[in-house]
């Protein structure tokens, strides 16, 4: 191993928290990075003390500039548990450190210290970040009986969430904000989203348990119509789960959502695995307006939302991992698409008239994959009775790369 950096994770009983190695490596260190609640619990009076920089990229920098001497990082907790020890050795960032250059010194995570305060299972509770993220993205977790740890992004984080859950119908969820967890000052405050404006520690753990008649709202595809904002163009229930189910979102992948419309497709994706990310694209700007609002209200506020017309405005966007094109499919559109999808790529592409279906005949016919032709039917009211209306069919081509 050529560690030369020591990531170490701090609690509030600073040193005396610390393994014997993590400790030795703190008093002999030559510099160490941290922030300022840190170096107030690192006792060290030879080392040269650096703050985190904002943006945080540069810091990465600054930490290989010191390679050679002996350089210790202090995060809280675990340093790989929603920390910067994950994103400095991350390699999809190019200025990041190989993992076999770092020594780790897991302590304690916030999660652990709450989930003991509370009495309640880690292996049952969703453990969550709002911290540096739009506090929008608890939101897919909200569902009755549901206990959420979340670390906050300041003492305003209690109030955003618990209006998250009061506008949604959960307003009777408890909120219990737990500071300084293990240490002389620790800290509780608890009360009900309802009306919720107790003042908050600037850093804490928020734990929530979700309460109320709220409407549920799976993370499976695929949501009710109804629950996005739309103009009544867009893809259909059914037909929207049997698309996510070809498209298979993963943690931390990328779809390109072609034609989006009012993002739903997008909005499932990115709702359906942890950290997936959506970029889609259309030229009219009043339904990204609708896919805009539908991220937001829906949990997913980083989908990315690009107006322009295809194929031309799919250039320089990262590559995908998948791609779904729902409206304007196009010849050009679906060999861009094929030339952006490496291996274990998914592409799928839905048409509804005759000239679309003919393409896609064409396309499989070309590059292989699935065709297949879905009709739906729903009950509804014919006078006294019922009957079946069926919506239009919908001709779908789905190819693995």
């Amino acid at each position: 191993m050529n560690a030369w950096l020591h990531i170490i994770g701090i609690g509030e009983d600073g040193m005396a928290g610390l393994s014997a190695a993590a400790r030795a490596q703190v008093e002999n260190a030559e510099v160490i990075v941290g922030g300022d609640r840190h170096h107030a619990l690192a006792a060290n009076v030879s080392a040269q003390r650096v703050a985190w920089p904002s943006p945080f990229d540069a810091m990465i920098s600054v930490i290989r500039g010191f390679k050679g001497r002996r350089v210790v990082v202090l995060v809280t907790g675990d340093p790989l548990w929603f920390s910067v020890g994950a994103r400095i050795s991350n390699p999809k960032y190019e200025s990041h450190i190989p993992a076999n250059e770092i020594v780790y010194h897991p302590q304690l995570s916030a999660f652990q210290w709450a989930a003991a305060r509370m009495g309640w299972s880690l292996a049952d509770v969703e453990t969550l970040t709002a911290h540096g993220r739009p506090a929008e993205q608890v939101v897919p977790y909200f569902w009755p009986g549901a206990r959420l740890l979340i670390l906050t992004a300041g003492a305003q984080t209690p109030g955003e969430i618990a209006a998250l859950l009061t506008t949604r119908g959960f307003g009777e969820s408890r909120l219990t904000v737990l500071a300084a967890l293990g240490g002389a000052d620790e800290t509780r405050i608890e009360g009900t989203a309802t009306g919720w404006h107790a003042p908050s520690p600037a850093f804490h753990t928020l734990a929530v348990e979700v309460a109320g008649e709220g409407r549920r709202l799976p993370r499976i595809p695929g949501l009710p119509d109804d629950a996005f904002a739309h103009d009544g163009t867009m893809t259909k229930r059914e037909m929207r789960a049997l698309t996510l189910a070809k498209l298979m979102p993963a943690r931390g992948e990328r779809l390109w959502d072609i034609g989006c419309g009012c993002g739903s497709v997008s909005v499932e994706w990115m709702r359906a695995a942890p950290d997936a990310e959506a970029t889609g694209i259309d030229n009219r700007a009043d339904r990204l307006a609708f896919a805009r609002e539908n991220a937001v209200q829906l949990g997913v506020p980083r989908l990315k939302l690009i107006e322009g017309q295809v194929p031309e405005a799919m250039d320089g966007l990262p590559r995908p991992d998948a791609v779904f094109i729902g409206g304007g499919v196009s010849d050009a559109a679906v060999t861009k698409a094929l030339d952006a999808l490496a291996s274990g790529g998914r592409l799928v592409a839905n048409a509804v008239t005759l000239e679309s279906e003919t393409l896609l005949a064409q396309m499989q016919e070309r590059h292989g994959g699935e065709l297949v032709r879905v009709s739906t039917a729903h009950a509804e009211p014919v006078g006294p009775y019922r009957g079946w209306r069926t919506g239009m069919p919908v001709t779908q081509w789905s190819l693995l790369t």
